[in-house]
């Protein structure tokens, strides 16, 4: 039973991203691994909270991973500069983990190269780098298509989180 989430962050997450789907996961009985360019460092967040990463993106793997979750804000674009945590999410299509990203988290699906044909949304700033990349379009608040999840925005962290259980349940059958 894969019990494992990776949660990557970097500086300036949207807080209520990263915390919300953090919390709700460990009260479901998940082990969050923080992954973000340095480990023990901490991240701030856009609005104050803060986050430290227990291991690095160089070090992170994907054995026992349920998911992977790409909160937004502007970490996505400071993320895109980390060559091993865009390959962690390309590897993690490829193992077929969930993958999930909000708001501005799509931006490392694209840099990653994995949303060609896929049906996905994001914030309304980085739906032409999403076009541009292959993606299909969805006006939907939350997307899901295959093991990939999308969502719009932080007001959306709900559903996305219950997007994300939804598909770690029906994945461990």
């Amino acid at each position: 039973m894969l019990k494992r989430i990776i949660l990557l962050i970097e500086d300036l997450f949207e807080d209520i991203e990263a915390i919300y789907p953090y919390y709700r996961l460990i009260e479901e009985g998940y082990k969050i691994n923080v992954v973000g360019p340095e480990k023990d460092r901490v991240y701030e967040g856009k609005h104050g909270m803060s986050l430290k990463a227990d291991i690095s993106s160089k070090e992170a793997n994907l054995d026992s991973v349920a998911a992977l979750i790409i909160p937004g804000g502007y970490a996505p674009d400071r993320m895109v500069r980390d060559e091993n945590m865009v390959n962690l999410v390309k590897k993690s299509v490829n193992k077929c983990c969930v993958i999930g990203a909000i708001c501005h988290g799509p931006l490392m699906l694209v840099e990653a190269d994995v949303i060609k044909n896929k049906k996905v949304t994001g914030f309304k700033s980085i739906l032409t780098p999403l076009k541009l990349a292959g993606g299909l379009l969805m006006k939907n608040k939350v997307v899901t298509d295959g093991n990939m999840i999308t969502a719009q925005n932080a007001e959306d962290v709900v559903e996305f989180t219950k997007a994300i259980m939804v598909l770690i349940e029906a994945n461990k059958q």
